[in-house]
């Protein structure tokens, strides 16, 4: 560990994580934190060493221009901390980096020895995967930990995925191992458009983040971000009447399936958080993960001007298991 400067003395705090790679599709999770970090005006205490977890051939530092004089970016993972403001005040520490490329064990034991060192009462790492999911709707989230008691007290699934990981899933069986409560959020961001950024997929994760801490987080820009992001994609799909047909077989799918942004919960979750609002309050390379934990990449390329076309759609019955099960395929990835 690389210390900036010397560690704060926090309030309740609460380590909020996310991870450039595997674990970012459309950049949804790591944009998140790096909006808290602006929005609360982040103050970066520490950084891991690159030496020892990045592979540079991977990930390669970048060189910019300093008053004149060139400097090195290195790509490592960083921890700011910010402080909420109101009648109770409480500290956020904000973990973001790069999916490390070698000695993932080290790599979360370094970052436990530091959420020991500042008291950390828990743990949140946001993830965003690939699914079956159109762009047209609210994006699915789910909560999942490895806690049975927190998850009954937080409303959050209990994980029971098995199969291939990333430092998310690592990060928060570590967390687990030693006795710090830990929950994950994941984003579904659709297959077929997974390219960078995705607003709306950062929005959902920001809106659920609030919902999970109790506390009202400035989304500036965000809103109005999503909805035009929905709209240039509604405009590329009108252009492609195989694409148009595909997220239409993806929304009756979804429509037709129960989901908790139709249950009374989620309806009283939102009103929560418009009076939270009301009241104001203190202010990659090499794919993504799937929900079947498998990965997965942007548009096909087909036909002599590398047109970009969506997956052929699966199976009615198939797809209709996959609605069915969208929460489940979101907790499968940690």
């Amino acid at each position: 560990m690389i210390e900036l400067e010397g560690v704060p003395e926090l309030i309740d705090p609460v380590m909020v994580a996310a991870f450039e790679g595997w674990n970012d599709a459309g950049d949804a999770a790591s944009t998140a934190v790096a909006h808290l970090e602006r929005e609360w005006k982040g103050e970066v205490f520490a950084a891991l060493d690159a030496e020892d977890y990045y592979d540079f051939q991977v990930n390669r530092p970048t060189v910019f221009m300093d008053s004149g004089v060139r400097k090195i970016t290195w790509p490592t993972t960083r921890l700011s901390v910010v402080r909420i403001g109101g009648e109770k005040p409480r500290d956020l520490v904000l973990v973001r980096g790069i999916e490390p490329s070698m000695r993932w064990r080290s790599f979360c034991n370094e970052l436990l020895g530091f959420a020991h060192e500042l008291g950390v009462e828990l743990v949140v790492i946001l993830g965003a995967l690939l699914g079956d999911t159109p762009h047209t709707r609210p994006v699915p989230i789910s909560g999942t930990t490895s806690d049975a008691d927190l998850a009954r007290r937080m409303d959050l699934e209990e994980t029971k995925y098995e199969g291939p990981t990333g430092i998310v899933g690592v990060l928060q069986e570590a967390c687990t191992h030693a006795g710090v409560p830990a929950v994950s959020l994941w984003a579904a961001v659709p297959h077929y458009v997974s390219q960078p950024p995705n607003p709306k997929a950062t929005l959902a994760l920001l809106n659920r983040l609030e919902d999970l801490l109790d506390l009202r987080i400035p989304l500036g820009e965000l809103p109005e971000d999503a909805r035009a992001w929905q709209v240039g994609v509604d405009q590329l799909a009108a252009e492609d009447s195989e694409v148009a047909e595909y997220v239409q077989t993806l929304e009756e799918a979804r429509d037709t399936a129960e989901l908790p942004e139709a249950t009374g919960e989620a309806i009283a979750r939102e009103f929560e958080r418009y009076l939270r609002r009301r009241d104001g309050g203190g202010p990659s390379s090499g794919g993504h993960a799937t929900a079947d934990g498998g990965e997965g990449g942007p548009y096909r390329k087909d036909g002599p001007g590398g047109r970009t076309r969506p997956p052929k759609p699966p199976r009615p019955e198939a797809e209709a298991d996959d609605a069915d099960g969208a929460d489940d395929g979101q907790s499968s990835e940690d």
